[in-house]
């Protein structure tokens, strides 16, 4: 009898120590910059190497879902991680020197490097380029009045 409530009374304390110590998990989602396959293997990585215990990235909707243990991790912390890789996240913006090393087939419209783009190479007036010609001449979209066309 005295063996069971013994028994008892060690199960009930390893069972609130372990709810006191319970790690707290979160999951959120956020978009990332990529293009394919090969950059899905690499963001996915990064998360993972910044202390996200799961991470899924879809090419087709350029999101991220990551969960993480928010003792070890935080978004912020995973963000740099695959900024540092070269792909741009809400809070972070890969280098150049990142961005120039992926793959070709990795390599997707900056909105920085499009905004650049825009300023230097048209002139617009109301949101549209004052010079159809020539912006189309210099790579310009004059259709979606972006004045920038993806960079080869």
């Amino acid at each position: 009898m005295k063996t069971i409530k013994l028994f008892s009374i060690i199960v009930t304390c390893l069972f609130i120590t372990s709810v006191a110590v319970a790690q707290k998990v979160k999951t959120e989602s956020f978009k990332v910059a990529g293009e394919c396959g090969m950059c899905k293997k690499k963001i996915e990585k990064a998360a993972k190497e910044a202390g996200a215990t799961t991470a899924v990235w879809s090419p087709a909707t350029k999101m991220i879902k990551v969960s993480y243990n928010v003792n070890a991790a935080s978004t912020s912390s995973i963000q740099q991680a695959i900024a540092n890789t070269g792909y741009d996240t809400p809070q972070y913006k890969a280098n150049e020197d990142a961005y120039n090393n992926l793959d070709e087939c990795c390599k997707y419209e900056r909105q920085a490097a499009k905004e650049k783009c825009c300023t230097d190479k048209c002139e617009k007036k109301d949101g549209k380029c004052t010079d159809v010609a020539g912006c189309k001449e210099k790579g310009c979209d004059t259709e979606t009045m972006s004045c920038c066309k993806k960079s080869e």
